[in-house]
């Protein structure tokens, strides 16, 4: 225990705790019950401590393909779909028995990309996150899988709960998973693999300790990694963790040193700039010159059309597109006031000229700095 980590975790009032499908599931043949009635009774016991609680699970298509009878995950999406939607009557059937146990109150949420993507959804599901949270109810989170597709898919739970966290500005992601936490090299392979206990969210130095996932979970270590830096845009600090470790929830938050801490390096966003930057599709990208990279992280002021000197994507006016640097790093993301082909055709301009090109102006900025984010 370190004294540190025991007063970080005494400033954690509100948790995002993700369970992933290696915990959740047996391998894929139906839920570990009594796995998740030890995780809920752990949360409940940090509810009872005024700590709020949101879950995010997954389960569902495990689920669905044991309920099913079939012996192997499926391939076909709509398989996937059907598997997800009768194994989600257990997953929450589960959380749900297992809450009642202890009188608290549970409600089912499930999110699509298009939830976070479009404004007025995101501030809707935030709004309904935030007021279940009041209501002393605890959310149990999922991706809609039954209607996901690949292009709207959020991907994996690793990433829907940073987005969680985002909505209801948590100050701590649990991610537990079938990992002690981030290792220097792939424990597996590497007997003499150092755990390291804590790190800065998003430091690419990272990037290179970090795997893929299995046949049941879409995330690997690299998702939990950039879920970090996610959640980090919110202010909030993550933990990796093995739920595999007794009453480890109750541990952490008696500030064991277990796991490995990421701490949010960078100052919070509002939350506005949260919403673009956890925008996961971006439907083009624009090229800027080193002039209007150092503008842009250097004085926060909009994005110029003269600034940029490439147009990749086919967008629409308003869509969220990447600003990338000479070398095809991502310096900031924002929505754009022009569609790719007037970009193409105004890129490289001054503002004055924009009118006089195109033959009409909406706005003297290609994305002004009130919806630019810059990462």
């Amino acid at each position: 225990m370190t004294t540190s980590r025991l007063e970080r975790m005494t400033r954690m009032r509100r948790w995002v705790i993700k369970i992933g499908s290696a915990l959740a599931t047996n391998d894929g043949q139906g839920l570990r019950v009594d796995s998740i009635d030890n995780w809920v009774a752990e949360a409940a016991d940090l509810w009872r401590q005024g700590i709020e609680v949101a879950l995010v699970t997954s389960g569902s298509v495990a689920e669905g393909v044991a309920r099913l009878g079939w012996k192997a995950r499926p391939r076909a999406l709509h398989e996937l779909q059907a598997a997800a939607a009768v194994g989600q009557m257990g997953l929450v059937q589960a959380y749900e028995t297992c809450f009642k146990r202890y009188d608290i109150r549970t409600a089912q949420v499930l999110l699509t990309h298009d939830d976070v993507a479009n404004r007025q959804r995101y501030l809707n599901a935030r709004s309904a996150l935030r007021t279940l949270l009041r209501l002393r109810v605890v959310p149990v989170i999922n991706e809609n899988d039954t209607v996901a597709t690949e292009e709207i898919r959020l991907g994996d739970n690793d990433t829907l709960g940073a987005l969680v966290a985002n909505l209801i500005e948590a100050d701590l992601l649990v991610i537990l998973t079938d990992q002690q936490g981030l290792y220097d090299c792939d424990p597996r392979t590497h007997p003499g693999a150092r755990l390291i206990s804590e790190a800065v969210a998003g430091d690419p130095a990272l990037e290179p300790m970090a795997g893929e996932g299995g046949v049941w979970g879409r995330g690997g270590m690299r998702t939990k990694l950039r879920a970090a830096g996610l959640a980090a845009r919110s202010g909030t600090a993550t933990i990796i963790a093995s739920g595999q470790t007794p009453e480890i929830l109750g541990r952490l938050a008696a500030g064991e040193d277990l796991g490995t801490w990421f701490a949010p390096g960078n100052e919070a966003l509002a939350a506005r700039k949260q919403w673009l930057a956890s925008g996961l599709k971006v439907l083009g990208t624009l090229t800027l010159d080193d002039g209007a990279v150092r503008v842009l992280r250097g004085s926060g002021r909009s994005l110029l059309a003269v600034g940029v000197t490439a147009v990749d994507g086919d967008f629409a006016r308003g869509a969220l597109v990447a600003c990338v640097d000479a070398g095809g790093r991502e310096v900031a993301r924002g929505l754009a006031n022009y569609s790719a082909a007037e970009t193409r055709t105004i890129k490289g301009l001054p503002s004055d000229r924009i009118e006089a090109t195109l033959g009409y102006s909406y706005e003297p900025e290609l994305i002004h700095r009130d919806n630019l984010v810059v990462l």
